[in-house]
């Protein structure tokens, strides 16, 4: 009793050596056994030696065999084994341990008659037990049942009973679970009535008022959470100061009461923003953490409550150490929870939370992969029904969204939107947390809307939005963000409808949102750029030059506001470039904003994707204006798309994200560098920008043997890469969806990500070596040249700007015509001649006169150029860009008048970019035998292809021509050729001929195949097959070199892929 008032140790352990001698004389009596159990549980709870609990509950064990049924102390050994039984669960999370607890409990109960004192005990253990399964699994049920032991016991201790506080206090603390799990707010105003009346039938003299005080206080600060009352969190921290002055230093109890001042401390930093109350409720934490040893059980919720104020801290004031600090502690924390601990979801949640927020102050992007990982896990250790379920799902999603803004992948976004959804259903009506649900939807869905166009996503998102804002009162924390969300969703809304009231009520929501965000508020630089960019709007709209005023205005001021390195600094300065452009009063300040879109580009923590993106909009502001940027814009441009392309993990998803750009990209650069006289860069800049999905192929497959015998650094660097990129080869196996598990995607994502960081590293180091500095850079023009060493190379570049031809040779430099035809002339030709060729609209005249304005505008032009200095019948290399890429340049002529055709003065090939041409003739050529290898098929098994009839004959025919004393003949019938015989068979005849069907496939083109007896063999097949020695491949086949009009500078088709692989001549169809 000493040590229970006083709570000296001494005392604990004087009775624990007593108990033990008096065991050992009477090793059979329940009642020293029972005494010797209790003492060392409460050792146990003051030193959290598990050694002692195991001993505690040996000890009961023991006791209860020795008071068998019908011994008048059954009932309370068995309420004495469930209770050390639950205190090894809180310390172990084994729930078979609670669940013999419970049963254990209710059979004491039964054995206790109603009118016996001591049934309102037992009601009361088995009630407490129900409420820590609750915890752990979430099922309603065991609540229910625990509330209502709780009243029955209260019932059987009326006023003046010794122990009705005790009732009173344990029934409201399981009536404010009830309301954290559903959010009655009846449950919790009984609870705090319940803690009040408790605290008053225990004087200031008792020795429990500070543990009713302690109570009183937490209820009081739940309360304040769900009703912004600051009388309650006031009294709530004044209650918990006097509950810690009535605890002696160092009582086991004190660093619980420092944990709850502290945390009560913290909600009233969150609600008046003073950093004194934050401050003191770290000094509390760390105090409480001091007090409880390695080993302790408490130890990690102590670790993660430093954590968590930490992390506050670092959201306030931006200090780095804090969250660095924070996340450690996190860290230790979760390795104190192993599997099973009940505890772990929350711990798991906590560091992908911190992890996540250091993702959005450094944007690497490691730290946003590691918290969705964790974020999944947690989701997987909370149970349907959970009461932490909703918070779990939220977000995981909220770490989705985020991920989709840095890299754009809609997977993502569809993914957030789905468990947003899921997380509002976990919370109805009346849920304090479901504004934030219906917030974090329409923040979502208002995304959506911007990437796919469809209203209903906006209209939702807004409808969300503003049933969210009534649910916030006046003065609430959430409630400038939730202001700031409507007026986004507004100003968007009206960016695609135009309807002025929309803007208008955005511009007066982010002016109410400004004003709860005063100077040192953390969000208000981004009410300030949301604000401006609102008011750009209405001045585009209206024209008033106030509004463009006010918004440079505080433009400027958001920028002063977020510090170098921020992430968030490159959309700042990529939004006051934009208003800046939009003023351009005088020449400054249009060369301000190019500078400031200069700097946003480059801002590295920003992430690609933003980078990217404020690259673009200096590419389009600069040409607009036509300022001299506009050139070093289109280079970054071209460098960034292709970096962002370069993390995703196929050929799949890179085609995929290319889509999200411009695809005149590379075409539009080339035409820039033309008009300021620069046919060198032009060139180069087009090179870069196109192929890209090759270029990342090709850069995994690059020799280096020259750099391999140098020495053993350089060897061990030149193994390194070589390794690094057979790795990164690697996914083009699996592009597409095999069934496999979002957590399986997104760990070989990461992992891909991983070596795509180190290939770089190692590609660094490589270029330090005598030769090698431009190893894997975009070429120079004297090295494109070479392309022309075997004739003259055409390149056709057809821009929104202007449509150009470069005439490249191997000695002379580059000539440059600009074309008289547009982008809409030529557009109107290539529907005329893919109407003709795909639908059989039109007949002869058609063609003649597609081919004849191709003549005029285009070939005729350049054929004159070329008369100067090539010879007639000629070889002459086609490569055409965009529009171009669609027309049979060869055919152009004027037929109707047996004028000029250009098939009868030069004979004409294609490339689909000067690099493929370069890489073909790299390859050595075969010294042994030539293998020509003929494959048909006529009928194949799978689709609904019709047979072709002349596919044997063509097959026999071919045998026939060639001279069987040079050439090993090999053919394919079409009951030989399958997909994999066919495939083999490509890999080893360096000359083949392929007479079957074709298939562009325009959603996957990376699966267009040829149609093989039991399936398809598709590009990607033969991307992965080595075919890099080879010599000449004839395709007759349907659509083998179409491509995609609304890609065409990816030229990703089957020929293209041939000749990209290593085959040196590609005869391919634009006929389907």
């Amino acid at each position: 009793m000493r040590f229970e008032r006083q709570g000296r140790v001494e005392d604990l352990e004087e009775l624990i050596q007593r108990g033990q001698a008096i065991n050992l004389s009477c090793p059979n009596d329940s009642g020293i056994l029972n005494n010797l159990a209790n003492a060392l549980s409460t050792r146990f709870e003051q030193r959290g030696d598990g050694k002692d609990l195991d001993k505690a509950i040996q000890h009961h064990r023991l006791a209860l065999q020795l008071r068998p049924a019908g011994h008048p102390d059954r009932s309370a050994s068995l309420n004495n084994l469930a209770s050390a039984l639950s205190t090894r669960f809180e310390q172990r999370g084994d729930g078979t341990d609670l669940d013999e607890a419970i049963q254990h409990h209710r059979l004491a109960l039964q054995l206790i008659p109603e009118s016996h004192p001591d049934r309102s005990v037992s009601l009361n253990n088995l009630a407490n037990a129900l409420s820590t399964r609750f915890d752990q699994r979430g099922v309603g049920k065991d609540l229910d049942e625990a509330i209502h032991h709780h009243r029955v016991s209260l019932q059987l201790r009326p006023d003046g009973h010794l122990l009705r506080p005790d009732s009173l206090n344990n029934l409201a603390s399981a009536l404010s679970t009830r309301f954290e799990q559903r959010g009655d707010g009846k449950d919790l105003d009984e609870a705090i009535q319940h803690h009040q009346l408790a605290l008053q039938l225990r004087p200031e003299s008792h020795p429990l008022r500070s543990n009713s005080l302690n109570k009183l206080a937490s209820a009081l600060s739940t309360r304040f959470e769900q009703r912004g009352d600051g009388k309650d969190l006031d009294e709530a921290i004044q209650h918990h100061r006097l509950a810690l002055q009535l605890r002696p230093e160092g009582h086991p109890l004190c660093s619980s009461l420092l944990n709850n001042i502290a945390n009560a401390l913290c909600s009233r930093f969150e609600q008046r923003d003073d950093g004194k109350d934050l401050d003191e409720a770290i000094q509390h934490h760390q105090l409480a953490l001091q007090l409880i040893p390695e080993g302790h059980p408490d130890r990690s919720s102590s670790l993660s409550n430093v954590a968590s104020v930490l992390s506050m801290r670092f959201k306030q004031r931006g200090d780095e150490k804090d969250l660095d600090e924070a996340i450690q502690h996190f860290r230790v924390a979760l390795q104190l929870r192993p599997e099973g601990h009940p505890d772990r979801p929350s711990s798991v949640s906590n560091l992908a939370s911190a992890v996540s927020m250091r993702f959005e102050q450094r944007g690497d992007g490691k730290d946003l992969d590691e918290a969705i990982q964790y974020h999944r896990l947690a989701l997987q250790l909370i149970p349907e029904g959970h009461l932490d379920r909703s918070a779990s799902v939220n977000n995981l999603a909220s770490a989705l969204y985020l991920r989709f803004k840095q890299r754009g992948d809609g997977n993502d976004l569809d993914e957030a939107i789905q468990y947003h959804r899921v997380a509002l259903q976990l919370r109805p009506e009346g849920h304090p947390l479901r504004s934030s649900s219906l917030n974090n939807l329409a923040n979502a869905l208002s995304t959506r809307f911007g990437q796919r166009g469809d209203g209903k996503d906006l209209d939702e998102g807004i409808q969300h939005h503003r049933v969210a804002l009534q649910l916030i009162p006046e003065g609430h924390l959430d409630r400038s963000s939730l202001l700031n969300n409507l007026a986004n969703a507004l100003s968007t809304r009206f960016e695609q409808r135009g309807d002025g009231k929309d803007l208008d009520e955005a511009i007066q929501h982010h002016r109410a949102a400004l004003q709860l965000r005063p100077k040192g508020h953390p969000d208000r630089s981004s009410s300030l750029s949301n604000l401006a960019n609102v008011l750009s709007m209405r001045f585009a709209q209206r024209g008033d030059q106030k509004d463009l005023q006010e918004a440079i205005q505080h433009l400027r001021v958001a920028l002063l506001l977020i510090p170098e390195g921020h992430p968030d600094r490159s959309s700042s300065l990529n939004n006051l470039a934009n208003a800046l452009s939009t003023h351009q009063h005088t020449m400054q300040d249009l060369d301000d904003a190019m500078d400031h879109y200069r700097v946003a580009a480059q801002c590295a923590p920003a992430g690609l994707l933003q980078r990217l993106l404020a690259s673009l909009q200096w590419v389009n502001d600069a040409e607009e204006h036509q300022h001299t940027s506009a050139l070093d814009a289109y280079a970054l441009s071209l460098q960034l798309l292709d970096s962002h392309i370069s993390t995703t993990t196929s050929v799949s998803s890179r085609h995929q994200a290319r889509k999200h750009f411009p695809h005149d990209l590379s075409v539009n650069a080339a035409s820039c560098a033309l008009r300021r006289g620069n046919v060198y860069r032009a060139v180069e800049l087009l090179e870069q920008g196109r192929a890209l999905h090759w270029a990342q192929i090709a850069r995994f497959r690059t020799p280096l043997d020259d750099l391999h015998s140098r020495d053993a650094q350089a060897e061990a660097f030149v193994n390194r890469f070589r390794g690094l990129s057979a790795m990164l080869n690697r996914p083009a196996q699996t592009s597409f969806n095999d069934g496999r598990s979002i957590t399986t995607i997104e760990t070989e994502a990461q992992r891909y990500r991983d070596l795509v960081e180190e290939w770089n590293k190692v590609v660094e180091e490589i270029r330090t070596f005598e030769g090698f500095s431009r190893f894997l850079l975009p070429p120079l023009f004297a090295d494109l040249s070479e392309a022309a060493c075997e004739g003259l190379v055409i390149i056709l570049i057809a821009s929104r700007f202007s449509c150009d031809a470069i005439i490249i040779s191997h000695r002379r430099s580059p000539v440059h015509l600009r074309l008289e035809i547009t982008v809409k002339a030529l557009r109107d030709l290539v529907v005329k001649h893919l109407q003709m060729v795909r639908h059989g609209h039109g007949d002869s005249d058609t063609f003649e006169d597609v081919m004849g304005g191709l003549w005029k505008k285009v070939i005729h032009p350049v054929v004159r150029e070329l008369k100067r200095f090539a010879r007639k019948d000629s070889r002459i290399w086609w490569c055409p860009t965009s529009l171009f890429t669609a027309l049979p340049l060869h055919s152009a002529g004027e037929y109707k008048h047996g004028s000029q055709v250009l098939s009868k003065l030069f004979v004409s090939s294609y490339t689909p970019s000067l690099l493929a041409l370069n890489k073909a003739r790299a390859y050595p050529k075969t010294t042994s035998d030539i293998k020509f290898a003929a494959i048909g098929q006529a009928k194949p098994s799978f689709g609904s292809w019709k047979p072709l009839r002349y596919v044997h004959p063509e097959v026999e025919e071919i045998e026939k021509l060639l001279p069987k004393s040079l050439v090993l003949f090999t053919k394919l019938t079409s009951s030989e050729s399958t997909q994999q015989q066919a495939l083999c068979t490509l890999q080893d005849h360096q000359w083949f001929h392929l007479s079957c069907h074709g298939k562009q496939d325009l959603e996957e083109p990376f699966q267009s195949h040829f149609a093989m007896r039991d399936g398809p063999l598709s590009l990607l097949d033969i991307i992965n097959a080595d075919i890099s020695c080879h010599e000449f491949a004839f395709l007759s086949a349907c659509e083998t070199a179409m491509g995609d009009l609304s890609a065409p500078d990816e030229v990703i088709h089957l020929a293209a892929g041939l000749q990209f692989m290593g085959v040196k001549s590609v005869i391919g169809t634009l006929w389907s």
